[in-house]
């Protein structure tokens, strides 16, 4: 087994709203090592960016607020660390990619500022020296011409250019961890295998390890070790890669794989999940998939499944995985 780098038990996370409280994340436990990719999968609303941030030590708060639970970094519970610990640990030693490039960049600075701001904070490097590093790191993801691009403005840069310069920020202190946000959103195909590649050769180079947050089933088969499936603020399936889209163990995860559209099918009406994700302030009893889930009995609506284990490596909160397993 690979020596975790971060370990998160039984976290819970709720929003207070005027509304009612909103569960958003209920019980998640995962844990990722070092040189391992570990993708965490799921809809929209289903919790991962959130875990992600009560991770990182940015949820907003009020309303959000972690409840329950331990964030183990390298042994070091940070949920109960000084706001002085985090800070040394945020940035320097794990780092995050957000989804949206251009509203996380600061518009008014130029990419190199932004980027060497992180070196005259954390390593009291002066403005020269600092600009000379930025121009290291846009060279390293392969920013064409980064000399002479270090002063431009990020609305001056593509898409797919602004996102390197994100993986650039993260990767500036050289950090155990990094937490990748939805890094493909907005690009087309084939900037998102460029992103996806770029990352998955600094994981190796400098055995770091991955957090890769998704809705795109297609982004992680070929960089993920391992794979999260969550739904409705819980995880509901963990495997390896190859393991999970070969035969699922969750119907949400077969579900979700059977509404990938596909060569073989050309012409054939594409499957869907039925219905919605559940309210976050309204989840139904029982299992919370139970709703949308063509297998659910009386049980499946009374009582909450645990993640039960189904094989080495994997677990599946599902009452019948072994019929979900055996298609």
């Amino acid at each position: 087994m690979t020596t975790a780098l971060l370990e998160v038990r039984d976290l819970h996370v709720e929003f207070r709203t005027r509304d009612g409280v909103a569960k958003a994340v209920n019980g998640v436990s995962y844990s990722v090592g070092a040189g391992e990719t570990l993708a965490v999968l799921g809809e929209s609303g289903s919790g991962k960016s959130v875990t992600a941030q009560a991770v990182m030590g940015i949820l907003d708060s009020p309303p959000g607020r972690v409840t329950g639970g331990q964030v183990l970094f390298q042994g070091r519970d940070l949920l109960t660390a000084s706001a002085e610990e985090r800070r040394r640990v945020r940035g320097a030693r794990m780092a995050m990619i957000f989804q949206d490039a251009l509203s996380s960049l600061n518009p008014v600075l130029s990419v190199g500022s932004q980027l060497g701001e992180m070196f005259r904070v954390h390593q009291g490097l002066s403005r020269r020296e600092a600009k000379a590093r930025a121009v290291e790191l846009m060279d390293r993801v392969r920013i064409p011409a980064a000399r002479q691009r270090v002063n431009d403005y990020p609305h001056q840069f593509s898409g797919g250019m602004r996102q390197r310069i994100m993986i650039a920020m993260a990767m500036a202190l050289g950090p155990d961890l990094i937490i990748a946000d939805e890094p493909t959103t907005a690009l087309d195909v084939t900037v998102q295998a460029q992103v996806m590649d770029l990352l998955a050769e600094l994981r190796r180079e400098y055995a770091m390890g991955l957090i890769l947050i998704t809705h795109d089933l297609g982004v992680v088969a070929d960089v993920a070790d391992r794979i999260a499936v969550m739904y409705a603020g819980r995880i509901v399936e963990t495997a390896p890669v190859h393991e999970l889209y070969k035969r699922p163990a969750h119907p949400y995860t077969r579900g979700l794989l059977d509404s990938i559209p596909r060569v073989d099918r050309k012409g054939q009406e594409l499957c869907a999940i039925r219905g919605l994700p559940p309210s976050l302030l309204r989840i139904p009893p029982g299992c919370p998939f139970n709703p949308r889930c063509p297998r659910a009995r009386d049980v499946c609506r009374t009582d909450v499944p645990p993640l039960h284990d189904v094989a080495e490596g994997r677990t599946s909160a599902c009452h019948f995985w072994k019929e979900t397993l055996d298609g």
